[in-house]
């Protein structure tokens, strides 16, 4: 008989752990908003999902995009300074996660997977994991369900680090090569602009990390789309000239009604496991390592978890699962999760002399620009890069 797993939560890493996870274990995803109640609401975040996630979700025959325009290159520019566009290895891309998860999840009903539409309080959560021989806990943002322990070494902010103001637009010319750019305004905040597929077609998302209370945070009290709209085209006027350029008046409007964000993350990392009732339960994706969003690395993060964890299920397949898989999950994923997040803190924060000398380096050569690039597609190479002081 097989061995009986929930999955609290349908997103980045609930969705590919099922299917990672369907065809060697009974799975079922317990979930608190429908399928339609996701492709018709609000967007929850942004996304790029670099080489190796893709390759993960091909492993685990998640769907496949047709997606016309993939993400090759990380554009990089300070203050007005353009300095170069480098060139991924592998192509990126990026799907709205409305249209991807709600997608997902009516692909693996029809896979087998069997969906529970619930919210859970404590009493239901205790029958829940007495039910099922492991709880997988991918809740994200808005978990964790149980008390799993910060780690403190890698959860040093107390509040968030940016304000995050998110618009899917039509209506902005791509830059070439078409990629993702990032722009940083010392002391202000960052832009990240990233094309990407949704049910409307393609847009160009606007993505502000503005630090609390400086020039950026200026989208307080804005509730309406056409307000959201005003204030970003004022805001990139202003301190974006090179989006400015490419923007069409006429035709800059959201793609939908709810195509804008706004939030504010307090990054922490939790240890991914811990004894509840007696029984191991273990934690993936953003509700147990979430991090500040200006590294891009949240999908990337997940998806390489998920894998993980897969292979430490399966190579647990016929134990006992108790507190040592969960042990032996974590140092399985620990060195990496540091490794993002150490990079990813380090992000928030006034950028290094030696790493602004490296990106003054890319404008001048190619090969180093392109190993800028990989940064995002690799962050152990940033991480090296940050913190070993290494040369390009």
């Amino acid at each position: 008989m097989k061995k009986q797993i929930g999955i609290v939560g349908s997103g980045e890493a609930g969705l590919q752990l099922a299917y990672a996870l369907r065809k060697e274990f009974d799975v079922t995803v317990i979930h608190s908003i429908s399928a339609d109640e996701i492709r018709d609401g609000r967007i929850m975040s942004t996304q790029v999902h670099f080489g190796s996630t893709r390759k993960r979700e091909n492993r685990f025959n998640m769907p496949k995009w047709d997606v016309d325009q993939l993400i090759n290159s990380i554009h990089i520019t300070i203050g007005n300074q353009k300095l170069f566009a480098g060139i991924l290895k592998e192509p990126a891309s990026s799907v709205d996660q409305r249209l991807y998860f709600s997608n997902c999840m009516k692909d693996l009903k029809n896979k087998g997977v069997s969906f529970r539409h619930q919210r859970i309080e404590n009493e239901q959560l205790e029958r829940l994991i007495d039910e099922f021989d492991l709880m997988i806990d991918c809740t994200g943002k808005s978990g964790p369900l149980v008390p799993f322990p910060i780690e403190e070494k890698l959860s040093p902010f107390k509040v968030p680090q940016r304000k995050c103001i998110v618009g899917y637009f039509h209506g902005i010319k791509p830059n070439h090569p078409v990629g993702v750019s990032v722009t940083v305004l010392p002391e202000v905040g960052e832009m990240f602009e990233i094309p990407a597929i949704t049910e409307h077609g393609p847009v160009t998302i606007l993505f502000i990390m503005a630090i609390p209370d400086h020039d950026l945070d200026v989208f307080k009290g804005i509730k309406y789309a056409n307000e959201f709209t005003n204030q970003m085209e004022n805001v990139v006027q202003k301190y974006f000239p090179d989006i400015h350029e490419r923007i069409n008046k006429e035709n800059f409007t959201l793609s939908d009604e709810r195509a804008f964000l706004q939030n504010a993350i307090k990054p922490v990392i939790r240890k991914p496991y811990v004894t509840f009732k007696n029984k191991l339960v273990v934690g993936c994706g953003d509700s147990v390592f979430l991090n500040d969003p200006i590294s891009g690395q949240g999908c990337n993060l997940s998806s390489y978890c998920v894998e993980q964890l897969y292979e430490m299920l399966i190579e647990y397949k016929h134990s006992t699962w108790d507190h040592h898989l969960g042990e032996a999950y974590w140092n399985r994923i620990k060195p990496f999760v540091k490794e993002v997040t150490e990079w990813t803190n380090a992000m928030t924060q006034p950028l290094p002399q030696h790493v602004v000398q490296l990106l003054l380096k890319g404008a001048k050569d190619q090969t180093v620009a392109d190993e800028v690039a990989e940064w995002f597609a690799n962050p152990s190479k940033a991480h090296e890069a940050f913190f070993q002081k290494t040369t390009l």
